[in-house]
Order: C-alpha cells, then sequence, then structure tokens
C-alpha cells in the first residue's frame, strides 16, 4: 500500500579516503608475509631457531625502547632546569633527533616477524632516522599549507604563530552578535 508520498533519496555517502580502502589490506599482506617467512625459515633451519629470533627481537626491542625513554626523559629533565633557572632550553640541537623513531624500532623489534625487524633495524640507523624526519617533517608542513581554515589543520597552523619577540598575550574573545544587548565590561583577566 502506497499512500503516494516520494521515498526520500538516500543522500550519497562520502567517498571513502585511500587509507581506509588500502589499510586493511596491507595490514593484512603484510601479516601473511610475516607468517610465510616464519614457516620458511623455520622449514630451512628449525623451529628452534625462529623461537630464539623471535625472543632477541623481543630484548633487543625492550632495551632500545627503555634506553629511548630515559634519554627522553634526561632532556626533558634537562629542559625543565634550564628553564628553572631562568635560561630558554635549547629548542632543537643540531644533530638531535627526537626519540620517537628509536622507540618505534625497538616496537617493530619487539612485533613477531622478520619484515618487522628488519624495518625496526634500519629505523635504529642515524641516517635512515634523519631522512624518515625529514620526510615526515616536509609532509607534515604540507598538510599544514593545504588545510582549510575551521579544520584541526587550521588550528595547528593557529597554534604555530608566534609574535617576534615570544611574549604571550592573555585575552579574551568576545563576540557581539546583532540584536544582543550591550553588555558591561568585564573586570580584566587575572593569572
Amino acid at each position: 500500500m502506497t499512500t503516494g508520498a516520494q521515498t526520500p533519496l538516500s543522500p550519497a555517502r562520502p567517498r571513502r579516503s585511500r587509507l581506509r580502502t588500502f589499510l586493511p589490506l596491507g595490514v593484512a599482506a603484510w601479516l601473511v608475509l610475516e607468517i610465510w617467512l616464519l614457516t620458511l625459515v623455520a622449514g630451512a633451519t628449525s623451529g628452534l631457531v625462529v623461537f630464539l629470533v623471535l625472543l632477541a627481537g623481543l630484548v633487543l626491542g625492550s632495551v632500545v625502547i627503555k634506553r629511548a625513554g630515559r634519554r627522553a626523559f634526561r632532556k626533558l629533565s634537562e629542559a625543565l632546569q634550564q628553564q628553572q633557572s631562568g635560561v630558554m632550553p635549547d629548542a632543537a640541537r643540531p644533530g638531535s633527533e627526537g626519540n620517537g623513531l628509536m622507540m618505534l624500532g625497538g616496537l617493530l623489534l619487539m612485533i613477531p616477524g622478520l619484515v618487522s625487524d628488519a624495518v625496526g633495524l634500519l629505523l635504529l640507523l642515524p641516517p635512515v632516522q634523519k631522512a624518515v624526519s625529514r620526510s615526515a617533517e616536509r609532509t607534515f608542513e604540507r598538510k599544514l599549507r593545504e588545510a582549510r581554515p575551521g579544520t584541526l589543520g587550521g588550528a595547528f597552523q593557529q597554534a604555530r604563530m608566534r609574535q617576534p619577540d615570544g611574549k604571550v598575550v592573555q585575552g579574551e574573545v568576545i563576540r557581539d552578535e546583532p540584536g544582543d544587548a550591550p553588555q558591561p565590561p568585564r573586570p580584566p583577566l587575572t593569572h
């Protein structure tokens, strides 16, 4: 039975991003490759060798993550001590890359598999860390330049703006809407 009313057309579904389409396929292919390589190595040698390789990756990865975490904590402590003594901490020392890539390398070493171990070992090499860091920074900067106002990228763009003298001015944004009654002056902001 129909009432004569037209059925509403469903709105067009937004197009899926490439990342959402191919990421699950990539993860599945990576898992299949890891399992295949482990069975290949186990068939060529023995199960004990595969177990020892996986155990060595786990131990080495945990040592790398622990070392990178201690180094990051030491840098944070030094920066806080410099700031408390009135000296501005060094923003970025030349040749001093972050610990994020070292931690990622350690995490990849801890994940069972030969491909993840190889990539994790590559990320521990300083030239590879510098190249990946520069590439990620360029990509991030490009994405920020392409960001439209009102997006998360726009918020990052606003947060990155600095005054030449480095001072921060506290303030409050007051938006007067048409038709609103005038408001009395507000008290000044305090710390």
